[in-house]
């Protein structure tokens, strides 16, 4: 007994259990963000422009009868459509309008059909948007931490990249501010190295003259 809750200790607090736990937890919570920014933002908005196309019913007045049976009220009458002024709807044709009972009627549903197939591309979009912007935002991070190894940003730099008009949280103008510096530090190395080369072309040590008279001598 001892050894068996032993292992299932041990398979509890290993580290891609736990990890696996917590991702279905957070991918439930992930589907009710992308279902409900579906459902209740972006569904509304197409269904809004669908009725005043296809009128008031939209995509539920979508469908192809089959075997259809018509309302009947308490009283067992026929229940008809009513307009505006609550008469009896009539068609083109000046016949009353029925109002179908759906729940014992046999039809073909298209406007449910095109609803789901509206809806998974919503969640479709809306899951390719949240992870284009998050796999952007880890890219954005990985940059910042490639430069953080190849040589942290110090506050002087910063100070000095802001004075020069630098953004010092941008990876380009990092590199167009280290590459200024660089080629000024290989400048004014140039210069002090042709500097330290003129003084002593002016002002020769013994060692120098020493190396002119043997190349005098060798001359002669």
């Amino acid at each position: 007994m001892k050894k068996i809750i032993g292992e299932f200790k041990t398979f509890i607090t290993r580290g891609n259990v736990v990890d696996m736990a917590v991702g279905v937890i957070v991918g439930g919570a992930f589907t009710g963000v992308v279902n409900g920014l579906s459902n209740y933002v972006l569904k509304p908005i197409i269904n809004l422009f669908l009725a005043l196309i296809l009128g008031k019913d939209g995509l539920s007045g979508i469908i192809t009868p089959l075997s259809m049976v018509q309302q009947i009220d308490a009283d067992g009458n026929l229940v008809w459509k009513l307009n505006s002024v609550g008469k009896i709807a009539l068609d083109a044709n000046g016949d009353k309008i029925p109002v179908w009972d759906l729940a014992n009627s046999i039809y073909i549903d298209w406007g449910s059909f095109i609803s789901a197939i509206i809806n998974f591309i919503l969640i479709a979009l809306v899951l390719f948007t949240i992870v284009k912007i998050i796999n952007t935002v880890r890219a954005n991070h990985e940059k910042m931490a490639n430069l953080v190894v190849n040589g942290k940003v110090t506050k002087e730099e910063k100070k000095e990249m802001k004075a020069l008009g630098y953004n010092f949280r941008s990876e380009a103008d990092i590199e167009v501010y280290r590459a200024q510096k660089k080629a000024e530090a290989e400048a004014a190395a140039k210069a002090a190295e042709e500097a330290a080369a003129l003084d002593r072309l002016n002002n020769p040590t013994t060692e120098d003259l020493l190396k002119d008279i043997r190349e005098l001598l060798k001359n002669k």
